[in-house]
């Protein structure tokens, strides 16, 4: 039976949002594409229909991803209009954030899978990264500081590496004190 163009869209579309969550959560070679496939109710044959590859699907996940992260960091920052950046802060060195990896940020989950994967995956990753750069430029820069920019990337690089730091650890109280400690150092360099 034939799949109408609207419904191929749609199959596309789900296959792209299971990928974002299962390859956050397994990683980019963790899962195989049977496995993807059968997780968004579709036959593996199916998936040549729609992707010139697993890298295409793993270009395709990334922005979706990526895009999904920097509106829960608007919604965060919106929440909270006196302290946006507080509560960006807040939300991502977050225990609840850290447990999230199907949802959560993909930069930590997949970082190390993106930097062997083709350029193209590197540019949704890259795009993405500025994203949450311009984000936080224009939170720090509603604070104070002049120096947006590099604050920007020195917060960033200490974010999304306390967050990994807490996902890799067995000892809860450690990977707390890593979010905890780098949030209030976060908020000092903002501040500075």
């Amino acid at each position: 039976m034939r799949v109408s163009r609207v419904q191929a869209e749609e199959n596309r579309q789900t296959v792209i949002n299971v990928a974002s969550r299962l390859f956050r959560e397994h990683g980019f070679d963790g899962i195989g594409l049977k496995d993807l496939m059968e997780a968004s109710g579709l036959t593996q044959g199916a998936f040549y229909k729609q992707f010139a590859s697993k890298e295409d699907l793993a270009v395709q996940a990334s922005k979706r991803a990526l895009e999904s992260a920097s509106c829960r960091w608007t919604t965060a920052a919106t929440t909270n209009p006196e302290d946006p950046l507080g509560a960006v802060i807040g939300f991502y060195l977050s225990a609840g954030h850290r447990a999230e990896r199907p949802d959560g940020c993909p930069v930590v989950a997949l970082g190390s899978d993106a930097a062997r994967h083709s350029a193209e995956v590197k540019a949704s990753f890259e795009t993405g990264i500025r994203t949450y750069l311009d984000v936080l430029e224009r939170l720090i820069s509603e604070t104070q500081g002049e120096e947006f920019k590099s604050k920007a990337m020195v917060i960033l690089s200490m974010m999304v590496g306390a967050l990994t730091l807490s996902r890799i650890v067995n000892d809860p109280d450690l990977a707390q004190a890593f979010l905890d400690t780098t949030a209030a150092q976060v908020r000092n360099i903002a501040a500075a």
